[in-house]
């Protein structure tokens, strides 16, 4: 049990934390939901993970056999995935993703004060900011990872979903957690976050080259 916690759970756990990144979003949360009542903000902090929550697990469970339909294996997925998640990691190291993400908050929430949009649960928080690209290519890379045994891909569910209630508690202190970061430590902590998912993106490229050269 303690082996397959630390094979499955802490590498899935940490690419998950990693690729949703909630201390990144809390920021965007926070501005995307100014002038909104605290009730308005559980709300919507609940009704986004909720179906960030139910797109990744989508992908979790028919993610290989919609593989195989379009004759994509898993080796491929693994680098593929893989390269997504260097580029994730090389962003956050950079300091890009939270620029980026910033214009982006600003972006939507123009958007919304032009057409009186106030709840942003769905868009952009559930899809693309927790339930992006980078974390639906994470559930598919580690239920590819732990194909073979039940209880590992259990562990990856468990991951995912301890990482989702940690975004939704996140959310909750949104406001009071932007204000205590600070600069300094916000970007001390982003790149060292990015160098860890990085490692992990080349094992995985790695791993299906190897798959898909040396074995057969």
């Amino acid at each position: 049990m303690q082996e397959i916690f630390l094979t499955a759970f802490v590498p899935a756990f940490v690419t998950f934390f990693v690729v949703v990144d909630p201390v990144g979003i809390a920021p965007v949360f926070a501005a995307l939901t100014e002038g909104s009542t605290n009730a308005q903000r559980r709300f919507m902090a609940l009704k986004g993970t909720l179906i960030a929550a139910l797109v990744l697990a989508f992908f979790a469970l028919v993610g290989k056999p919609f593989l195989n339909a379009l004759g994509i294996t898993l080796d491929a997925l693994r680098v593929a995935g893989g390269f997504m998640l260097f580029m994730i990691g090389y962003e956050m190291v950079f300091e890009k993703r939270t620029k980026r993400r910033e214009e982006s908050a600003e972006h939507i929430q123009e958007e919304a004060v032009a057409h009186d949009e106030e709840d942003i649960s769905v868009f952009p928080i559930a899809v693309p900011m927790l339930a992006g690209p980078g974390a639906i290519a994470a559930v598919m890379l580690q239920m590819s990872q732990n194909a073979d045994s039940s209880l590992g891909q259990g562990m990856v569910a468990l991951a995912m979903a301890v990482v989702l209630v940690l975004t939704f508690l996140i959310f909750l202190a949104a406001a009071r957690v932007t204000a205590l970061m600070g600069p300094t430590f916000s970007q001390v902590f982003s790149r060292v976050l990015g160098l860890v998912v990085a490692s992990f993106a080349a094992q995985y490229m790695l791993d299906g080259l190897y798959g898909t050269f040396f074995k057969g």
